[in-house]
């Protein structure tokens, strides 16, 4: 059988606010401490700046003018066409921004449909979130619609095994037989 603890007769008093270094903590306020972290009212800081600066520099925001160059060069870049006001691509970002994290060797860009208007209607970007995969500046992937993490993940290793001496013939070929 459970017993409840009788309540308290006075509430605690609260304890205040301590702005300054704490009793028994290294490090004043802004000093760096022996792991070279720096302190503020007992709290670490720099380790959370470091999270939140990676968080950033895994995806780059692109605009019109960036597009073609971000695109074009050797690997594998990956760009998400998102908007501010649409819920799954809210639900997207983190996914996206993970696996961007896991996979540096990879360019994950962004672009906002409503700053960039004029590239969304080049590229006929016509739902959001859409997500476009190139290759070696060659398209190799385009669809509408939020993924799931494991089957992003599964298009970054489908994409990362790509024979790209098949994909530049097939592109040949197609481009042969569309020529008027």
């Amino acid at each position: 059988m459970l017993r409840r603890r009788p309540a308290p007769a006075e509430p605690p008093a609260a304890r205040p606010l301590r702005l300054g270094p704490r009793p028994g903590l290294p490090g004043a306020r802004g000093a760096p401490t022996p792991g070279g972290m720096k302190r503020y009212a007992g709290r670490c800081i720099t380790r959370a700046a470091t999270r939140q600066e990676r968080r950033h520099m895994a995806t780059k925001n692109i605009t019109t003018a960036e597009f073609e160059q971000t695109i074009s060069g050797e690997g594998i870049t990956l760009v998400d066409f998102w908007a501010d006001w649409c819920g799954p691509c809210k639900q997207f970002a983190p996914i996206y921004e993970k696996v961007s994290e896991a996979n540096p060797d990879i360019t994950f860009a962004k672009v906002d449909t409503e700053a960039e208007q004029q590239l969304a209607a080049e590229l006929q970007i016509t739902a959001i979130p859409t997500l476009m995969a190139f290759r070696d500046g060659i398209l190799v992937f385009s669809q509408a619609g939020a993924l799931p993490a494991k089957s992003l993940e599964q298009l970054v290793d489908g994409v990362k095994g790509l024979d790209m001496d098949d994909v530049r013939r097939q592109v040949a070929e197609h481009e042969a037989s569309h020529q008027h």
